[in-house]
């Protein structure tokens, strides 16, 4: 017996989106943590996470870094074709001081031009002034050949840098295992006296969901790559409310110039 199936005459009514914002990530391959964290940190029921990978293969190198760049605007493209985007963020620290903010953008702006684009260098930098830090430690998972450049980015942002501390790993899916109890320890042993906040670099590390703890057992404000851009996207994207259980960056608006 054949089933009769009933099509309606009215047709539904459709909404312009069905969320308020958009924001698309262009991630590694290899990334294990952005999409978590920006699952738990940004998405709710205004905000839509919307995720691209890139091609990229380990080890982290500035050359291997920088192979990524052509692959940038075709990366962002695909996030929902032919629909505009709110935000897109490039989900690479490493590779955002490689390639450099302007770059990226142009890239992406090929693909997505109304979206305004994030990276992670240039969301800590804009977290790092949120916070009044001027003085600053540095904690990264590269090699010391891969922190170098970081090192110059942010001496060239006008940050004085006390101790600048790299674990020598060159595997992301390495970096993104680094257990909780380690980053918290490794934090206490990267920060200087006389600086006035910690950045802990990498996509890949998992420290976003426990920079409130890093906070307690140092006594300073923390900002990791993915609470920067999970910060930054929120207030891009009109969400205010201070969530200080994710550490002080999380009660801060943001600062425009």
């Amino acid at each position: 017996m054949q089933t009769t199936i009933r099509q309606f005459e009215r047709a539904p009514q459709l909404l312009e989106r069905a969320l308020d914002k958009r924001i698309g990530l262009v991630i590694l391959a290899t990334d294990h943590t952005t999409e978590p964290d920006f699952a738990a940190l940004v998405a709710n029921h205004r905000i839509g996470i919307y995720v691209n990978r890139v091609p990229y293969a380990n080890p982290v190198t500035p050359d291997n870094l920088l192979a990524m760049q052509p692959s940038l605007s075709a990366g962002a493209a695909l996030i929902l074709p032919d629909e505009t985007l709110d935000v897109v963020m490039y989900s690479c620290t490493s590779a955002s001081v490689v390639i450099g903010d302007a770059q990226i953008e142009r890239a992406i702006h090929a693909a997505k031009p109304s979206a305004t684009v994030v990276t992670p260098t240039a969301a800590a930098v804009t977290a790092l002034n949120a916070l009044g830090a001027r003085r600053i430690s540095v904690l990264t998972p590269y090699t010391a050949e891969t922190s170098r450049p970081m090192a110059a980015y942010f001496a060239a942002q006008g940050f004085a840098i006390d101790r600048f501390s790299c674990l020598g790993l060159t595997d992301d899916r390495e970096m993104a295992r680094i257990s909780h109890d380690d980053i918290v320890a490794f934090a206490c042993d990267a920060i200087a006296p006389d600086s006035d906040a910690l950045f802990i670099s990498c996509t890949a590390v998992r420290a976003a969901p426990i920079i409130a703890r890093i906070e307690a057992a140092i006594g300073k404000p923390v900002v990791s790559s993915n609470l920067a851009t999970a910060w930054m996207c929120l207030r891009l994207c009109g969400e205010y409310e201070a969530r200080p259980q994710h550490g002080r960056l999380m009660t801060l608006p943001l600062q425009t110039r």
